[in-house]
């Protein structure tokens, strides 16, 4: 009976060897940054196609669209809002980054949506988004070879329970950007904010506006879905 229960208990740390192994093994095959430490937010990267510094190609679980993803976010998935999908339509998620600053955090946090929004009303969709997030309708405009892209940028603070929005801020570099992304071949659109919390959270304005310029630009639509 002893010989029996030896037997057993080499069998079960033999396997429980095994199998950790073969984790580590696995494990060791995704870069060794924050987004790939997250199980939800591997399913959306590609491990091997790391798009330029700091950032990886993300592809959307609707199959409409592809873009690059900063290495330090997480995608969301605590609730069931931070993450919705209506099949090939319409996607919604959150992704964040958190970062301990002195006695307190500093929280950066990226929004995007994708839908399919008419595009013979599309200054209409355009001038309320930047009416609702950033009290302004004239937002700067650039173009790629395939999208149009509607962007603009404010510093904004709270007061008690009211937003404060302040454009051109000579103290406060932008903590709240805001875009809207077009197909020019389809109806397809993404809109993608981003904004920080926390004490000196931006502290470099161009490097910010470079940053997200370039997951606006490397915003690819799939065509012919």
């Amino acid at each position: 009976m002893k010989q029996h229960t030896k037997t057993i208990i080499v069998v079960i740390t033999g396997a429980t060897i095994l199998i950790g192994g073969i984790w580590i093994i696995n494990e060791s095959r995704y870069p060794n940054v924050p987004a790939f430490k997250d199980h939800f937010t591997r399913e959306f990267l590609n491990k091997d196609k790391k798009a330029d510094n700091g950032f990886y190609e993300f592809k959307s679980k609707t199959d409409q669209y592809t873009m690059w993803f900063p290495e330090k976010y997480q995608v969301l998935h605590k609730y069931r809002e931070d993450y919705t999908r209506n099949g090939e339509s319409y996607e919604n998620w959150s992704a964040a980054y958190i970062k301990s600053y002195e006695n307190d955090q500093q929280t950066y946090a990226i929004k995007a949506e994708f839908s399919e929004n008419d595009t013979k009303s599309e200054l209409i969709y355009v001038e309320s988004l930047f009416e609702e997030q950033l009290d302004s309708k004239k937002p700067k405009q650039l173009e790629t070879s395939n999208t149009r892209i509607y962007y603009d940028s404010a510093y904004t603070y709270f007061h008690g329970t009211n937003q404060h929005i302040v454009h051109d801020s000579k103290e406060n570099p932008p903590n709240l950007y805001v875009a809207y992304v077009a197909d020019k071949s389809s109806d397809k659109v993404i809109k993608l904010i981003y904004d920080s919390v926390g004490e000196n959270t931006e502290t470099n304005q161009m490097d910010r506006k470079k940053w997200f310029l370039k997951m606006l630009q490397n915003i690819k639509f799939v065509k012919g879905n």
